[in-house]
């Protein structure tokens, strides 16, 4: 494969081009159902705000995904482990594929709300303090440099760049309906396998108990077993948006502020340890304790899960 060959294919994702249609008659929809019952769930020049994302995501998608299409097809090849011919397409393949994939997105996810340099890259999703499905089409742009990373495992153990890549856009798609107030409870069972609208408004919300919860694509499973999950409680109903907010609705400023905040902080600093840390540790972190992390708020203020 050259690599024109992988750009045609990172550009060419058919199953996102075939959901976004129904993306956008979704954000209209909820759009007008919220001009009708006046909940305010749309501010318009937030929503502008999102908008104006959605071509720069894509072009700075691009190079990732294409570069991570190639180095995903050439592991499936090496073959190191002897599991690519075991793996196959077969049906059971796809299941595993699934778990695989939800729980590597889980880590992924989980990671770019606890590294900072991981977060500069993921915090204008959370930037809007409005959820809606807006909200859900304003992704992570710096992300997209480090995501496909996480995923570099998978076709070692067999799993071939295709079934990969279909997986990672049946997740996306999946946690597209989540980003709603509309819908407020799904059935207990349901809450309890899946990630829904309430566990995803507690992932968006600023409130101390909800801080860096839920970070589930598919399954909230994973949140359960390895202790980030908090369920929406009606007593503290979700505040969306960061611990800090931002006032600009340039794009440009939504992406890189927060690149920048590290870079000021890198900077006012001699100790390399403390740069270190300011990079690669959590946000929040400073070396005199006046910021706080997502863990120091939720012990002082006592929101717990």
């Amino acid at each position: 494969m050259t690599f024109t060959d992988a750009i045609a294919k990172a550009m060419n994702d058919q199953l996102i081009l075939i959901a976004f249609p129904f993306f956008i008659l979704m954000l209209v929809v909820e759009y007008a159902l919220d001009k009708r019952r006046n909940h305010g769930l749309y501010e318009k020049k937030d929503m502008w705000t999102s908008l104006s994302m959605v071509p720069i995501t894509l072009i700075v998608d691009i190079l990732p995904k294409a570069l991570a299409f190639v180095a995903i097809v050439w592991l499936h090849e090496a073959n190191w482990l002897g599991l690519r011919d075991v793996i196959g397409r077969q049906w059971w393949a796809w299941g595993l594929l699934f778990f695989a994939d939800d729980l590597t997105y889980y880590i992924m996810h989980r990671g770019n709300h606890e590294v900072r340099l991981l977060w500069a890259g993921h915090i204008p999703h959370h930037s809007s303090q409005y959820l809606n499905y807006g909200t859900a089409l304003r992704q992570g742009v710096g992300e997209r440099v480090h995501k496909y990373l996480f995923w570099l495992w998978l076709p070692i153990v067999g799993f071939d760049a295709i079934m990969i890549f279909i997986m990672i856009s049946l997740n996306l798609i999946y946690q597209y309906w989540t980003h709603t107030e509309l819908v407020r409870r799904m059935p207990k069972w349901f809450e309890f396998i899946f990630n829904t609208a309430s566990h995803h408004r507690v992932h968006h919300a600023s409130n101390p108990r909800y801080l860096d919860r839920n970070h589930a694509g598919v399954l909230i499973i994973w949140d359960r077993l390895f202790g980030t999950f908090s369920e929406e409680k009606d007593f503290d109903p979700p505040k969306y948006g960061l611990v800090r907010n931002i006032e600009s609705h340039n794009p440009a400023y939504v992406v890189s502020h927060e690149y920048a905040a590290i870079w000021r902080d890198v900077r006012a600093t001699k100790k390399w340890s403390h740069k270190l840390k300011y990079i690669f540790g959590p946000p929040g972190w400073s070396p005199d304790g006046s910021r706080q992390t997502s863990k120091q708020i939720r012990t002082t203020v006592g929101g717990s899960s």
